[in-house]
């Protein structure tokens, strides 16, 4: 059996394959509220064959969107639907997780295809808040700074929306603590400007994500996952770095936190990325080697071949992959036959079966 189709066992779940579905924004709901398109979305994955599916950003509080067409997780009526959706996923042998996400900065904008400028409070949008009144860039809203209520409020957020996650049917939580969003413009010295114990040194930037997880801790089961999805690196100069990464990972591993999502960027508007095939997997392997915890790796993984040597090179231990199984949703059955491993395939479907 090839690296990429062995189980992975993390507490109580047992992923039947390493293939993790990327959390990817849809903008496509009303009010928070999942639909059908979630539905068809995330369960044509699940069908395709992926061990693990993580629901794209899904807000903990109308104000945490990016797009007023973002999923949320804020009331109970959410869950519903949410439920239909993770059933579905269990149905077909795959383990359904949700990210739970808090914009910050970032929030008020509209959706990708609309230009991603800020959204006015005449078409929907709202006051944004950060840890320091700095915007993300010109064309974004400018944030309020927090005060301690604020902080408070969010950590509430979060666990609040822990619970309805388990509720609805999820085992494993993610926390969204990358791509410049509210927890990352903490971590990074280039967004949290903050004079209090939340900011200026190492210790005070990671408070908040710190006291997120212990908070989550409280209302999630000790034997269900909690990942962590981090940028390692801002790519601008003075920003967060793959040395404070590391030290977090270590922090986390402490924290009985289960998995590193290793993604980077998204925090500062003047980024530089050397983009190219798996380039954001040197900082997983760094993570996982200096801190011996469980990493994904996620940034241009095209193919089996690939991902099968980032496993068997043990630079990772977890594919998650957004862009090419957006294309190709079945891309877990078609990486099987390549690799030589036989998989179940949905009864509906095996007269196919190559």
């Amino acid at each position: 059996m090839s690296k990429l189709f062995s189980p992975l066992e993390i507490k109580s779940i047992k992923l039947k394959n390493r293939i993790t579905v990327s959390p990817m924004c849809q903008y496509s709901s009303v009010d928070g509220f999942a639909n059908d398109w979630h539905l068809v979305h995330l369960g044509s994955r699940a069908v395709g064959g992926a061990g693990l599916i993580i629901s794209e950003a899904t807000a903990v509080s109308p104000e945490g969107r990016i797009s007023p067409q973002d999923l949320g997780i804020w009331k109970d009526d959410h869950i519903e639907k949410l439920a239909q959706i993770t059933s579905f996923i269990s149905q077909h042998g795959t383990v359904p997780g949700i990210q739970l996400s808090h914009a910050g900065r970032k929030a008020s904008t509209a959706t990708p295809w609309l230009g991603r400028g800020k959204v006015k409070a005449e078409d929907g949008g709202w006051q944004p808040v950060a840890p320091s009144a700095i915007a993300f860039s010109d064309s974004y809203p400018m944030p309020v700074a927090l005060d301690q209520e604020g902080i408070d409020k969010v950590i509430l957020d979060f666990t609040n929306a822990a619970k309805r996650a388990l509720d609805a049917g999820f085992k494993v939580v993610e926390i969204h603590a990358a791509h410049g969003y509210l927890i990352h413009q903490f971590l990074s010295p280039l967004s949290n400007q903050r004079t209090d114990s939340y900011g200026g040194s190492f210790e005070n930037r990671i408070r908040f994500l710190l006291q997120i997880i212990d908070s989550v801790k409280k209302v999630w089961p000790s034997d269900l996952p909690i990942f962590v999805r981090i940028s390692a690196t801002d790519w601008a100069e003075g920003g967060w770095t793959i040395e404070e990464s590391v030290k977090l990972a270590l922090q986390l591993k402490e924290e009985k936190v289960d998995l590193i999502d290793v993604s980077t960027g998204g925090l500062a508007s003047h980024q530089k990325i050397p983009v190219g095939p798996a380039y954001q997997l040197p900082f997983a392997s760094r993570i996982k080697k200096e801190t011996g915890m469980l990493t994904g790796t996620v940034g241009l993984i095209t193919n089996s071949a690939q991902s099968e040597t980032i496993l068997v090179n043990e630079d990772a231990d977890m594919i998650i992959m957004a862009r090419e199984i957006l294309r190709n949703p079945y891309f877990p059955l078609q990486a099987a036959k390549e690799l030589h491993d036989e998989v179940e395939w949905p009864i509906q479907y095996e007269r196919s079966k190559p």
